[in-house]
């Protein structure tokens, strides 16, 4: 496909799409739940579909009317998965539903995008190994087969909080009690509250022992609830990144008591219009590509805490160098940061999406500018 984009102002209002990270957690919570749970504020789009699609896959139902989901949750212990899980480009997914799948004692195998497999995975590999567990990554996906035993789990705190996330969700049905020892630093903490928040939607506790330990009592079970998705302030940056670049966007749905942690959105936006600033985005690593685009617009920042944007649905810090380059933008991407200095034209060529919608909608909004 391409896109024709042409100057202009915008205006108007939006209202914030419902967080895809929350949707996630709440449908795989309803997906454990007995009973018949209610979600509201699905959204179709393809990360969503594919855990829909792989809870399908594991026996539970689910079927969406109007943006509502009625999830009947299944067993997934005593589910034999005969069909392998499609991941389709989706982490989250991914590394939510492979603990889970590790409950039972079926071998259950994974399949995904070539850009995902190709993202780190060894770490549930390496937990695997410790309890004589299956775990081999194939040339089409990742082939797994448990039981997972309730015990004391050593995760590293600067990969990614979706792995601390698949095991909370998992650990509360194993039989026994477990800890989540995280190597610090812990980058993305809120999401690990997020998934707390859920979890606790549906009826099952887990609680930090210290900043760096999590304690999950084993034999608990989810409860079907009735629950709303959030709006995601991560897909709400790119309308309020409009507002910088002289736009006047009405962005509603949003909640400022939200734990996500791309609620700081906002306030970058804003240090980004006032100067040359320093942020870390160590904690908010979606916000990346949006954030290089408008600081390329107007005075130029150096961004730290980048390290983790090079194993995302592309590589987001060389994707967005090498586009901004069309747009006459210098970037510098060192190993854990990325200064991008000011100063756009319109683009001297066609812009690449590079499969990966953040960097698509992040040149969107400067094309509102340049066109292009």
């Amino acid at each position: 496909m391409i896109l024709d984009i042409y100057p202009g102002r915008a205006s108007g209002t939006v209202v914030a799409p419902p967080s895809k990270s929350m949707a996630h957690r709440l449908l795989i919570c309803a997906g454990l739940s007995t009973g018949e749970s209610h979600i509201r504020g699905i959204a179709a789009n393809g990360d969503v579909s594919a855990t829909l699609d792989c809870l399908g896959r594991l026996g539970v139902s689910c079927e969406i009317c109007d943006g509502v989901a009625t999830v009947r949750g299944a067993d997934l212990s005593k589910v034999n998965a005969a069909l392998p899980l499609p991941c389709a480009e989706s982490g989250s997914t991914l590394r939510f539903l492979l603990p889970l799948a590790l409950l039972g004692t079926q071998r259950v195998s994974f399949t995904g995008s070539d850009a995902l497999l190709a993202r780190p995975h060894e770490i549930y590999g390496q937990l695997c190994a410790q309890q004589g567990l299956t775990f081999e990554k194939t040339e089409t996906g990742i082939l797994v087969k448990g039981p997972l035993q309730a015990g004391t789990f050593c995760v590293p705190g600067n990969v990614s909080s979706q792995f601390i996330t698949g095991l909370l969700l998992a650990l509360p049905l194993a039989d026994g009690d477990s800890m989540i020892r995280i190597t610090p630093p812990l980058e993305s903490r809120s999401y690990v509250e997020l998934t707390l928040q859920a979890m606790a939607a549906f009826g099952v506790q887990a609680r930090w022992e210290d900043a760096h330990t999590l304690f999950v009592a084993g034999n608990q079970k989810y409860c079907a609830a009735d629950v709303t998705v959030e709006a995601d302030h991560s897909g709400a940056a790119f309308f309020e990144a409009l507002n910088v670049l002289d736009g006047d966007v009405s962005v509603t749905g949003l909640s400022a008591h939200s734990l996500q942690p791309d609620k700081v959105c906002t306030q970058y936006l804003q240090a980004l219009s006032a100067g040359c600033p320093q942020i870390d985005i160590s904690d908010c690593p979606d916000l990346g590509p949006v954030l290089f685009a408008v600081a390329a617009a107007k005075n130029g920042a150096v961004f730290t805490g980048t390290r983790r944007l090079r194993f995302k649905e592309s590589d987001r810090a060389a994707a967005m160098a090498e586009e901004l380059a069309a747009f006459g933008a210098k970037v510098t991407v060192a190993a854990d940061s990325v200064t991008v200095f000011s100063g756009i034209r319109k683009p001297d060529r066609p812009l690449n999406g590079h499969g990966d919608h953040r960097i698509v909608m992040a040149l969107a909004v400067l094309l509102t500018l340049t066109g292009g």
